[in-house]
């Protein structure tokens, strides 16, 4: 093996190296705010809050007004057929 092979294999396994460093202090800080956003539903639900609801208004905010309105037609729409409402 030649030196500019060498070279270019230990260039790009540092940069390997860098890369999943990276990405395991990431995981870490991920896990240390599931943690935090685990302890805030636990203090809610302390308060009398219902989290799974809590939960779902955390997952509409996230989407467009739009694709929300879309898909709660589609409920009422398939509810209706199912004789639900």
């Amino acid at each position: 093996m030649d030196d500019a092979a060498f070279n270019t294999e230990s260039v790009a396994a540092d940069q390997l190296k860098a890369f999943i460093e990276r990405i395991e202090r990431l995981e870490e800080e991920k896990a240390g705010i599931a943690g935090d956003i685990k302890d805030v539903y636990a203090e809610a639900k302390g308060n009398g809050f219902d989290t799974k609801v809590l939960r779902k208004i955390v997952s509409l905010r996230k989407r467009d007004y739009a694709e929300r309105q879309e898909e709660d037609a589609i409920l009422e729409l398939y509810m209706q057929a199912l004789g639900m409402q």
